[in-house]
């Protein structure tokens, strides 16, 4: 016994009950396994706000991809728990507040960077172990992508960190153009490398090449824009990736839109589906299981996001496919469903018409009579600002037992990469009606709508922004196809078009005959204010974020939060935020 206690070998053994480092980097099933981790770690959207879904439980509530809006000028959030929304969207936050989906997360990028300094271990073929390289790479530069975005320069870091790597720790923030420099690397190398299907049937399991063709088309895209409008170098190069990219996946996919022929559904059907496995438009989502992983999404939603706003209702175009401004088949807001007549029908879809009620079975009832104003006590779903939101409401899992619905979130779609294709290509002067055809006016079929031109009119609304006629109306199309889906507040940021924020949020017209018809007992205790001499519901009149602001010099980047520089000064503060003292 006492020579057998002493035996080196023996006492150097590996535990039976842990796997160490020395022993798991062996087999494809360890690097499917590691990989496996990354995707749990991506799923807190609050440390990793890529991959946007709901957050489970209680913190449905303010995390997840539908509230992103209350960034915006879509949504006029009014709740406390949305605070953080109103405050930002007004101009208003601060360097002492570690913003959601802020300067946070660096734990992922560690755990992939240990999967980068171990999956050469691993006794595979090169092709094998690529495609969870390649998955690994695909989550570092998205989530660089999405830092850089918030903040600007930010530390690059691809080798494990340790607590004796004071050099980096607390190190200078890399510039901008060396991060995304890595970023296009990154992303490059997951587009070439990953599989074009797992085998997962679409259930969703792993992220495949064309969901990373479509992240690579997004994230080339905000950069591209960024660069050219914010100035910065190479704006063309990361523009034409990003359409290079979209078309490959446009052309060479097995992705399209969703479509029954029933332009008057389709549009709202796919987001109000519960199962979307094998459907052809979706190539990410996220699954939510009773007594697995659930989410109370729903419930929130109707009663935190505000309603829609005036400015986001008054985009849809009519369908003669001039806006409204400029048809004369507009029939103005004047009766509350004389917005709907005319107009495309991804409107009906989007916002309750008090006529659908009762199909979506609005407010968990029927007979009941739409819209509704916050204050009323008639039963019925309230809003703050009269444009109730149906697009994706789902009456099941609306009003389940707390934590126990099963709202799926699209992470990724195929409508998206049509949109960044159509953008990139006129974004750098070279696009042309068949660019148009394969993008924006496929989105347009699915609906009935008219097709858009290479020189449409120009909305003057939106002549003082500073780019064609044509550019107009594919953000314009942006804005109404992606609704509630986690763009706007970063495309306006993008497009340097902050000054939009400046603009109050507005609710329903409010004059003395639509009050008579909405509210004739005069229950709804509102602010109103004029806009061309008529009274609308003023969202936020009275509150501390009545009069929203941007600033030029600071508002588009956020603050590095003063926890961070707490712990390493030397990562400095954007302009126009202050240090610490």
């Amino acid at each position: 016994m006492f020579a057998f206690s002493c035996n080196d070998e023996f006492l150097e053994r590996q535990p039976l009950d842990q796997i160490s480092n020395e022993s798991f980097w062996n087999t494809e099933n360890d690097l499917r396994v590691y990989n496996n981790s990354l995707y749990n770690l991506a799923r807190n959207d609050y440390n990793v706000p890529i991959m946007m879904g709901h957050d489970d439980g209680f913190d449905s509530h303010r995390y997840g991809i539908w509230h992103m809006s209350g960034y915006s000028d879509d949504t006029a959030p009014r709740h406390s728990r949305h605070t953080e929304y109103q405050r930002v969207r007004a101009g208003k936050h601060s360097y002492d507040q570690n913003l959601w989906y802020g300067y946070d997360g660096w734990n992922f990028v560690r755990a992939i960077n240990v999967g980068m300094d171990n999956y050469d271990k691993a006794s595979v073929s090169d092709e094998v172990r690529n495609k969870y390289v390649g998955e690994a790479r695909l989550f570092r530069g998205w989530f660089y992508a999405d830092k850089v975005s918030k903040f600007g320069d930010v530390q690059w870091v691809d080798t494990e960190l340790n607590i004796d790597d004071e050099d980096v720790l607390y190190g200078t923030r890399d510039d901008r153009e060396t991060v995304m420099d890595n970023v296009l690397a990154d992303l490059t190398f997951a587009a070439e490398n990953m599989p074009d299907d797992w085998g997962d049937g679409n259930a969703p399991g792993r992220m495949n090449r064309w969901a990373a063709l479509l992240v690579k088309s997004r994230v080339c895209l905000f950069e591209g824009t960024w660069r050219k409008y914010h100035g910065g170098s190479n704006a063309d190069m990361w523009l034409q990736e990003a359409a290079d990219a979209a078309l490959e996946l446009i052309q060479d996919g097995p992705y399209s839109l969703y479509s029954t022929g029933n332009p008057d559904m389709d549009y709202n059907a796919i987001h109000r589906m519960t199962d979307l496995s094998g459907n052809p438009e979706v190539l990410y989502w996220r699954r939510y299981e009773l007594g697995i992983y659930t989410n109370h999404v729903q419930s929130y939603h109707r009663g935190y996001n505000g309603g829609a706003t005036k400015s986001f209702v008054e985009d849809y175009l009519c369908t003669d496919g001039l806006p409204i401004s400029l048809s004369p088949d507009y029939m103005g807001d004047a009766s509350f469903t004389d917005l709907f007549i005319n107009r495309d029908p991804r409107l009906r879809q989007t916002i309750l018409h008090p006529d659908d009620a009762d199909f979506y079975m609005y407010g968990n009832n029927t007979g009941l009579v739409y819209p509704k104003i916050q204050g009323m006590t008639n039963p019925g779903q309230s809003t703050y600002t009269g444009y109730h939101i149906i697009k994706v409401f789902d009456v099941n899992t609306a009003y389940a037992t707390y934590n126990t619905s099963s709202t799926p979130a699209i992470t990724l779609r195929f409508g998206e990469a049509l949109l960044n294709y159509a953008e990139a290509m006129a974004e750098l002067g070279t696009i042309t009606q068949n660019d148009l055809d394969i993008s924006i006016n496929l989105l347009r079929d699915r609906v009935g709508m008219p097709h858009l031109d290479l020189n449409p009119p120009m909305d003057p609304r939106y002549a003082g922004d500073g780019v064609s006629s044509l550019i107009v109306e594919i953000r314009r199309e942006r804005r109404i196809e992606l609704f509630m889906e986690g763009f706007r507040y970063d495309d306006l940021r993008r497009w340097k078009q902050g000054q939009k924020l400046t603009v109050p949020d507005y609710g329903i017209r409010w004059d003395a005959g639509m009050q008579a018809a909405i509210d004739p007992a005069g229950e709804a205790t509102v602010q109103t204010s004029l806009v061309g001499g008529i009274e609308y519901l003023d969202i936020y009149k009275g509150t501390d974020f009545a009069t929203p602001e941007f600033d030029e010099s600071k508002h588009y980047l956020w603050p590095i939060p003063v926890s961070a520089l707490s712990q390493n000064p030397n990562l400095g503060q954007n302009p126009g935020w202050p240090g610490v003292e």
